[in-house]
């Protein structure tokens, strides 16, 4: 009788061993599946120059990974490394709608002495896009201000802008000339760039007459002969 009661007590712990395996396996299961739940929309904003497929695949979830195995930090670093990307934000809503919203490194002016664009943060790339064009030389102890007044213009502007020259005269080493896409010329120095974001208003008084707003010096308008 002692080796009967024996045998059935082997036999209920095994059948227990086997449940609590079934029960983890199924949990593993669970788990597997909910890690491997794709990424099902993507939501991408600020971008101007990057296409979103670009911004897409420098994130690397072109084809729509595991939203688990993708975080938000993640995403971000990925972008941030893209010379073209500033700054990422990336957030998740139900868990697998990606949000990016980023704020470009964008491109400022082509520098036609070394043929590059130069970006928002001074780094230059090959690729040429609509953008100002810088044809001649500055000096390097001017430069880097101009890159960082020139980044204070608003887009509307800086689009207007077709050339720009370093034009120096005896009285100010920080002169630049501009030529505007609709005709006029703009002198302007390193101290009064900010007033150039007040061009289409002030051109705007003239009644489309063309000539030289000098805002380096009171802001007038000669008007062309």
């Amino acid at each position: 009788m002692k080796k009967r009661k024996k045998k059935k007590k082997v036999r209920i712990k095994f059948r227990v061993v086997l449940f609590f395996l079934f029960i983890l396996g199924f949990i593993g299961l669970c788990v597997g599946g909910v890690i491997n739940i794709p990424i099902s929309n993507i939501y991408i904003k600020g971008n101007i120059y990057l296409t979103d497929q670009e911004v897409i695949e420098i994130a690397k979830i072109e084809n729509y990974p595991s939203t688990f195995k993708n975080f938000s930090s993640q995403l971000e670093k990925r972008l941030e490394k893209s010379i073209y990307i500033k700054e990422a934000i990336v957030k998740k809503k139900w868990f697998t709608q990606v949000y990016i919203d980023i704020i470009e490194n964008k491109p400022l002016f082509f520098n036609q002495s070394i043929n590059q664009t130069v970006l928002l943060n001074k780094k230059t790339i090959d690729k040429k896009y609509n953008v100002p064009t810088l044809i001649n030389y500055i000096p390097d102890v001017i430069y880097d201000e101009f890159i960082e007044e020139l980044s204070k213009i608003d887009d509307d502007v800086l689009t207007k802008v077709s050339e720009i020259k370093y034009d120096p005269d005896e009285v100010d080493d920080s002169r630049f000339l501009l030529t505007m896409s609709d005709s006029n010329y703009v002198y302007i120095n390193l101290d009064k760039f900010k007033n150039l974001n007040n061009y289409n208003d002030i051109v705007k008084q003239f009644d489309n007459k063309k000539g030289i707003l000098y805002l380096n010096s009171g802001g007038y308008f000669e008007i062309a002969k």
